[in-house]
């Protein structure tokens, strides 16, 4: 079977890793946005774990769109591990924003809902001397399921070379809520969003897909292996290969000069 497999040892690769980014960027501590979901959890108890509760700012930061539960559980977590936290509702300031430029649209919507939840974490992260934790993992990240200075913009990502399903393996290991690790994944930027309506794919089995192109099978050989149609392994290549630019920093022109 294709699948990524979770090793114990990764956890202490990352609070290493995480522990020396603090160290080398003399920062006083880690500013994460908490969203009541798998990721956010998973990144804020090791980032606890590796450098205290004390050195852990979570902000839940909602608009009318984000469901309750969602709100609520993250509440409830961050009290659960004794994390500095905030709440702040951003509807107002998405609101005034789209109003001024005259937005509409649910995808734009959300971008813009993204890019404000940025702004606010980068205000505290600079008002504290913090870093800016980022929860993504490496499957949105191959598939561009993120917005670009948004949700993707950080300084550093402990799990972005973790898939979803090792994050939910690594979740159990450090014995997340079964409530956080079990509910559907969604971004919250819209009502009746969920992420893998919008990839139009379950993680278990893209995961596998991603997996195997990493392991340089060919097409047919994971559609065999997964039971897929080999259209569907062809779509999700083309996806990662037409948003390489969203995985990289701005291309530069250059000119020659020293």
């Amino acid at each position: 079977m294709i699948k990524p497999i979770f090793k114990r040892e990764y956890v202490n690769v990352i609070k290493s890793f995480i522990k020396s980014r603090i160290n080398e960027a003399d920062a006083s501590g880690v500013v994460i946005g908490l969203s009541g979901g798998l990721d956010s959890a998973v990144a804020t108890k090791l980032c606890a774990d590796t450098l205290g509760k004390e050195k852990v700012l979570c902000l839940l930061l909602p608009t009318k769109d984000t469901p309750k539960d969602d709100t609520g559980d993250a509440l409830e977590f961050a009290k659960k591990i004794g994390v500095k936290y905030k709440i702040i509702n951003i509807s107002d300031v998405v609101k005034k924003f789209a109003s001024a430029i005259h937005g509409k649209g649910k995808k734009e919507m959300g971008n813009i809902h993204a890019r404000t939840r940025m702004i606010v974490l980068y205000y505290f992260a600079n008002k504290n001397n913090y870093l800016v934790v980022g929860s993504g993992n490496k499957t949105e990240l191959l598939m561009g399921y993120f917005t670009k200075h948004g949700d993707g913009a950080c300084d550093i990502m402990p799990l972005a070379d973790l898939y979803k399903t090792q994050i939910r393996e690594l979740a159990k290991h450090l014995k997340i809520p079964e409530k956080i690790i079990n509910k559907t994944p969604r971004a919250g930027l819209w009502k009746g969003q969920t992420d893998e309506k919008e990839l139009g794919i379950k993680y278990d089995v893209l995961d596998q897909i991603l997996y195997g192109m990493k392991k340089g099978l060919k097409n047919n050989e994971i559609a065999k292996s997964l039971c897929v149609e080999i259209s569907e392994v062809k779509r999700i290549k083309n996806v990662v290969s037409s948003t390489k630019h969203k995985r990289k920093m701005p291309r530069i022109a250059r000119i020659g000069q020293l």
